[in-house]
């Protein structure tokens, strides 16, 4: 249909409409099995690339670890499986901070260094950062742009697309899925597989999960340090602090957690005023001068781990605070109510230039004295210095921002937590930006929004996850959204109560990622619901119950309800007419959708009526080139080709392609379906071999970005044998 070019083949089926419910149904198949289906929305713009990071081909790793001590039986493992054949996936799990990472950063370089091999590193923390990651492996070992493009709109399962071409890939490789602490960030496993060509690394603090007990899986539980290790990386960081036998008694204190070691021996490392020796810190850790809260542990081991490192942390802190730097305390206790990823400097600026500042918190943090506090923690190893995506940034190690966000003083939560939610509002790009810069911040941004709500639930932190998420859809990272939708909206329900209108709008965009995830009666059932609330509290004409009208029509529609939803299209549109005007993007994009449905109601006779309506209102009210008015054009131009009115569609389609190959590319989904649109109506006109032409490019083109197998390539092979024996007779 319309912008697609394709019919239902097989079992496979097509569908569309508009804005924000623009769909697809795709089946991709690499021989060994095929994926269900993956939906897509929004024709507005291309489909955006997500936000990936400058590399993947160096470790994430702030400041390379030193000498990494014992671990002598997993890494005569992990060589041996770089020097094998491949096909292996290795899993070295334990508790926060013992190592994990350190361990596959050691790996990574010999696999490089020594073995030949490519390495890849990639963040799997957070399901955006996988996929980004994953997607630029993919682009590396030679995905094409447009492959690239259907993959991050959810056109071609990104999972699949990205482990063909590793499969594929001309080298040997080492795949690092660092700190997968959520294994339902793998999606059972979709993004872990063995591969002949390569080996894969999973650094985890989950022990127990059935994604690490396949035949090709291969565990390495990791523990503290023997005693004599964990006092010579005391001696390593800090040689003139103590001998080996006083770095012991501090290694056995601090549970001989390398984490906890790194914090202790930088300590010691950079004092001024005082000079510490070994046997003075392990009286000053036994002394406790602060209690640390606890937690408890999740299962991991991550209570002890917590516990050990704020006992170090604590006493860095004091450090600095005697040092004159009470203000650092503040600014770890902000930053640990983000998430453990990242945190971009800039979006530390308002504070620095005092156009914001933290009312409540205890120090107060004055502009002038914010950078000293950011060297003091970098100076203490309590954060460290990174770059993604170009970005210089700050991070800090989760253990630690867990142990500090424990201990945060009941009455400073909600003003840090406020004063954090309007800098992640301060960096966020503006609605209507669709750069790559702007799809790169709001993948940076997206999971310190999730963590402020979850750390310190209220109706701001509600408003700004709820926001993010919206912001994600606009962009076109549709994918996105089903990662971070469904979690933001029982968080809010459950933060604000189930009527609360921003509740409303988190359940909203849980009921479009329901109808992208292919649960259309689930879609729908949550969008009526929504829609009964909003009618009930804001009346049948506030523009929030006409977006739920609207939002009704796209998972009807897949249901094959066509009348019911142009009923509710109908609904939206007259309101939107009200109160809108005739002329806004919205009220033309709710039109155009209802264009395409009508030859399949009752009102089929109107179509030619509205449609010639519709392309003169674009026309007039928009830019030639507006997204808008090249959907009506192309959405118009099909349905003349469903009732066989070719010329007249042939007077739409040659401009329709030329404004999609402008503004989205010749291999752009839509590009394609433009393409198609051009072959039918050639076609349909007699002009034979002209449109056996397009539709052999079309072929070719479709192939490399939606895979041979995939039903709109099947079914215009069918077309293509169809037109060539009707030319031969």
């Amino acid at each position: 249909m319309s912008e697609l070019g394709a019919r239902a083949s097989g079992q496979g089926r097509v569908f569309q409409t508009s804005g924000d419910q623009y769909i697809q149904e795709h089946h991709h198949h690499y021989g060994t099995g095929a994926d269900g289906p993956l939906f897509v929305g929004g024709p507005q713009s291309a489909a955006p690339l997500p936000a990936a990071p400058d590399s993947v081909r160096v470790p994430l790793v702030g400041r390379p670890p030193g000498v990494l001590r014992d671990r002598e039986q997993p890494r005569e493992t992990l060589t041996a499986a770089l020097t094998g054949p491949g096909g292996g996936i290795h899993v070295v799990h334990g508790m926060g901070g013992c190592g994990k990472t350190a361990l596959a950063y050691w790996l990574f370089t010999e696999a490089v260094r020594t073995h030949r091999r490519v390495g890849f590193w990639v963040n799997a923390s957070e399901r955006m950062s996988l996929r980004a990651g994953m997607l630029a492996v993919a682009g590396d070992r030679g995905a094409g742009t447009g492959e690239l493009a259907a993959a991050a709109a959810g056109q071609r399962a990104a999972a699949d697309l990205v482990w063909h071409h590793l499969d594929h890939s001309a080298d040997p490789w080492l795949l690092v899925l660092d700190n997968a602490d959520d294994p339902t960030v793998l999606e059972d496993g979709a993004w872990l597989r063995a591969s002949e060509r390569g080996t894969v690394l999973v650094t985890t603090r989950h022990a127990t999960s059935p994604l690490w007990s396949g035949p090709r899986v291969t565990r390495h539980p990791l523990g503290v340090l023997p005693l004599d290790d964990a006092a010579r990386i005391l001696c390593d960081l800090a040689p003139d602090a103590g001998d080996l036998a006083s770095a012991r008694k501090v290694a056995e204190r601090l549970g001989r957690l390398p984490l906890a070691l790194t914090l202790a021996g930088s300590h010691l490392a950079h004092q001024l005023l005082e000079s510490w020796s070994m046997d003075e810190y392990d009286r000053k850790l036994g002394e406790e001068s602060t209690a640390i809260v606890d937690r408890g542990a999740t299962g991991h081991g991550t209570g002890q781990s917590r516990h050990l490192v704020g006992r170090t942390w604590q006493l860095s802190l004091d450090t600095l605070a005697s040092r004159g730097l009470p203000e650092s305390t503040t600014l770890l206790r902000l930053l640990s109510l983000f998430a453990a990823d990242p945190v971009p400097l800039t979006l530390l600026l308002p504070l620095a230039r005092g156009e914001l500042r933290i009312d409540g918190a205890e120090p107060a943090l004055d502009p002038e004295r914010l950078e000293p506090a950011l060297r003091g923690l970098l100076d203490h190893s309590l954060a460290e210095l990174v770059e993604t995506d170009g970005v210089r940034c700050v991070q800090a190690h989760g253990v630690l921002l867990d142990s500090v966000a424990a201990g945060v003083p009941g009455r400073q939560r909600t003003p840090l937590a406020e004063l954090g939610a309007r800098l992640v509002e301060a960096g966020l790009p503006e609605w209507d930006d669709e750069s790559a810069a702007a799809r790169g911040r709001l993948a940076v941004l997206a999971p310190h929004a999730s963590a402020l709500l979850a750390t310190v639930p209220n109706e701001r932190t509600a408003a700004l996850a709820v926001r993010v998420v919206g912001q994600v859809h606009a962009a076109g990272d549709f994918a996105g959204v089903q990662d971070l939708a469904p979690a933001v909206a029982r968080q809010v329900a459950d933060c604000l109560g189930g009527e609360h209108p921003v509740t409303l709008d988190a359940r909203e965009l849980e009921a479009r990622a329901l109808f992208r995830m292919g649960h259309y009666d689930e879609s729908e059932a949550l969008h009526r619901q929504v829609l009964d609330v909003r009618e009930r509290l804001l009346g049948p004409d506030h523009m929030d119950t006409l977006r739920s009208c609207e939002g009704l029509l796209a998972p009807l529609l897949l249901l094959d309800r066509h009348t019911e939803a142009v009923g509710w299209g109908r609904r939206a549109l007259d309101g939107y007419r009200r109160t809108l005007g005739e002329d806004s993007p919205q009220t033309l994009n709710v039109w155009a959708d209802l264009i395409e449905l009508l030859p399949h109601t009752d009102e089929e006779r109107r179509y030619e009526e509205e449609g010639r309506a519709l392309i003169a209102a674009c026309e007039r009210a928009l830019p030639p080139d507006h997204p808008t008015t090249v959907r009506a054009r192309q959405n118009y131009a099909w349905t003349l080709c469903t009732v066989h009115r070719y010329e007249e569609a042939w007077r739409l389609a040659p401009k329709v392609l030329a404004d999609r190959v402008r503004s989205q590319g010749r291999d752009h989904p839509l590009a394609l379906a433009a393409l198609c649109l051009n072959a039918v109506a050639a076609h349909g006109l007699g002009r034979t071999a002209e449109a056996i032409g397009m539709l052999e490019e079309l072929i070719e083109r479709r192939e490399g970005v939606l895979g041979p197998e995939h039903p709109f390539v099947v079914e215009n092979r069918e077309w293509l044998t169809e037109w060539r024996a009707d030319a031969a007779s």
